[in-house]
């Protein structure tokens, strides 16, 4: 197990360097937004660039890496998300923040699915659970550790967005300068959104209303911290918080779907969205560290639901069709991060930022009534072809998920069991 973990050391590290640059990002983005006075609705739009650059990607990348390889298409990509981020800095205007945060979210989707193709190439069935849980688990710290960047500088001038590049750049270093072999090109998947649609109408609508929901908190969850009077630190706690929710919500709700139907579960987490959604509009005021512990709950089903329709959808698939399913998930998904910032934006400018986990709770409350409903339609065996497993997500990319469901492809061939990818 260690030398599994040696063999993966440096590619962690870019991982990690590169997720602080990103949690710092995250952060410093929308301070510096509502430092300048933009409205709840120009934020959105901003947002909104950096999302379909992020959809965009899934389609692009692999084209590129079939084309010049793995190593430097990351080393692009690292350089793009370099240069976006200075950029922001220096040209601090909302029409060319599009441009650059599109240019942005294009270049990190693109890195997830090189570093996470990389980590794929040295797993095994016996070490695979672990070191992506490694993985998972340094994401999620180098977002976090990120966002605490923030109070240590001045948002308004151009020291925060200099330090993020740094870190972006750094992360290219121990990856590009391993002596590991590249890994293989990705497979190419197709995706046809009626057919799967027609096969699994809860996974797709699921997949959006996640989509949604995550598009709208990623990237107006600081302008909430902002506007309700949080200090930079205890705003970064509160995204913080929200991502340990989620962490720690993964394996129950991944051991509940695989025993019972996952639309049952699907509906509960929809519950539990739309009463802790409710809670965190009556709390605004409230102490820090209650706003926190709600925040954590939020963070417990806002990010686990998509995965929770992708392990749905797969049920339905035979093993050939994984990697085909993964592609149109990914891309119904995105199509949802693209609306939630734009739905929530005008509600935001219009009723405040409390109104940002109302609009939450519709979502959820569709997304739970929707699962109930076809519940009502289609017997939990009917279309059943097997019965996958649960696949944990901290916050779904679709580097991350591309890679679930090469190892789903790859478990379910007993011909390549015991292969090393």
């Amino acid at each position: 197990m260690l030398g599994s973990l040696l063999s993966v050391s440096t590619l962690m590290l870019s991982t990690l360097l590169m997720m602080v640059g990103f949690g710092l990002a995250s952060y410093v983005l929308p301070v510096r937004s509502v430092a300048e006075g933009w409205s709840t609705m120009t934020i959105s739009i901003i947002a909104t660039g950096y999302t379909i650059g992020f959809t965009l990607s899934c389609i692009v990348t692999p084209k590129f890496v079939l084309r010049v390889g793995h190593v430097r298409v990351f080393a692009a990509l690292i350089t793009l998300l370099s240069v976006a981020i200075l950029l922001c800095g220096l040209v601090v205007d909302w029409r060319a923040w599009i441009l650059f945060r599109g240019t942005y979210g294009f270049a990190m989707a693109g890195t997830y699915l090189v570093i996470e193709s990389w980590l794929n190439e040295r797993v095994n069935n016996e070490n695979r659970g672990m070191l992506f849980s490694v993985y998972l688990i340094t994401t999620m710290l180098g977002t976090i550790g990120g966002q605490y960047l923030v109070p240590l500088g001045d948002p308004t001038n151009t020291s925060l967005f200099m330090l993020c590049s740094v870190l972006l750049s750094l992360s290219l270093l121990p990856t590009t300068l391993s002596s590991q072999t590249s890994p293989a090109p990705p497979a190419q998947a197709r995706f046809n959104l009626v057919n799967l649609f027609r096969r699994s109408p809860v996974a797709i609508v699921g997949a959006f209303l996640a989509g949604a929901m995550s598009g709208a908190w990623l990237n107006l969850g600081g302008v909430f911290t902002q506007k309700i009077g949080l200090s930079t630190a205890e705003g970064a706690t509160l995204l913080a918080a929200v991502l340990a929710g989620s962490a720690l919500s993964q394996i129950p709700i991944g051991r509940a779907s695989d025993r019972m139907d996952r639309r049952i579960v699907m509906v509960g987490c929809g519950a539990v969205g739309v009463a802790a959604c409710i809670a965190m509009v009556f709390s605004v005021g409230s102490s820090p560290l209650t706003l926190y512990v709600i925040a954590a709950l939020v963070g417990s089903v806002l990010f686990p639901i998509y995965a929770l329709n992708v392990a749905h959808a797969n049920d339905l698939a035979r093993s050939d069709e994984y990697v085909e399913v993964s592609s149109g998930m990914m891309i119904t998904y995105g199509i949802g991060t693209i609306s939630g910032p734009l739905m929530v934006g005008p509600v935001m400018d219009r009723f405040g930022p409390a109104s940002l986990f109302v609009v939450l709770a519709i979502y959820f409350a569709a997304y739970a009534a929707y699962a109930a409903w076809r519940i009502a339609q289609r017997n939990a065996e009917d279309g059943l072809v097997s019965k996958t497993d649960f696949q944990a997500n901290t916050v779904p990319t679709p580097g991350t998920e591309a890679v679930n469901a090469m190892n789903r492809a790859i478990n379910a061939d007993p011909e390549n069991n015991d292969q090393t990818r």
